[in-house]
């Protein structure tokens, strides 16, 4: 009894009580944050597989647009998980060229024009899926390496994606070409669309010498029907 009545016993039932609280609350909300963390992980999980379902989608169509070789049928994004692990989980992607039924990785297997314009293509998907609120899209020769059924078949996918986009407020799209051949390309591609005004001019880039015998860069604004 004395024992009892010393501080470090003093109020130990109430003691007990409150840490018993602490503990079995504890005890709850790590139950409810694994519950959480397992719901979250399946949501993510959903999310990625609806979203490389779009991607795909949007490779196919555009891919068939585009590409006017017979070797390739369509290319589409595979991914893999790599790390089951809940702290360390990953996806390693590849692209998969198919002809048929046979599948293979294109990597080490396609041509540099093929190359270039599957990834145009799928920059371009993935502009469509995760950036319709940002509408500004940048292209940088996107002509290289391609030959000219390629060329023209990328100048129908854009012509194609301006127009579908043209009623966006917030939609731009900027090429960066030395190729005059592919400008001319899209200027007869996006005659074929209606529901849209045509760009008024285009801009080009040249360097000259000024008088005092340097060089600078100058920007003319040529109007599109002198094309």
């Amino acid at each position: 009894k004395r024992k009892l009545q010393t501080p470090e016993y003093d109020q130990i039932d109430e003691r007990h009580r409150i840490k018993m609280i602490e503990y079995e609350t504890t005890v709850i909300s790590v139950a409810d944050l694994d519950k959480y963390h397992s719901a979250l992980d399946k949501a993510l999980l959903r999310y990625h597989g609806i979203k490389i379902e779009e991607i795909n989608k949007i490779i196919r169509e555009v891919w068939t647009l585009t590409y006017k070789g017979e070797d390739i049928s369509n290319i589409e994004i595979v991914s893999g998980e790599e790390n089951a692990r809940k702290t360390s989980k990953s996806y390693n992607y590849r692209v998969v060229m198919s002809k048929g039924n046979t599948e293979l990785d294109m990597r080490g297997r396609c041509s540099a024009g093929q190359r270039v314009l599957a990834s145009i293509v799928i920059r371009l998907a993935l502009a469509e899926t995760f950036c319709l609120n940002c509408g500004f899209m940048t292209l940088d020769e996107p002509t290289t390496n391609l030959d000219f059924a390629n060329k023209r078949g990328l100048a129908i996918a854009l012509a194609q994606i301006i127009a579908t986009r043209s009623a966006q407020q917030n939609f731009q799209l900027v090429i960066i070409t030395h190729d005059e051949d592919f400008v001319s390309m899209m200027k007869n591609e996006l005659s074929t669309h209606t529901g849209f005004d045509m760009p008024e001019r285009y801009f080009q880039v040249s360097r000259q010498q000024a008088t005092d015998g340097h060089y600078y860069s100058k920007i003319h604004a040529i109007d599109w029907d002198e094309l």
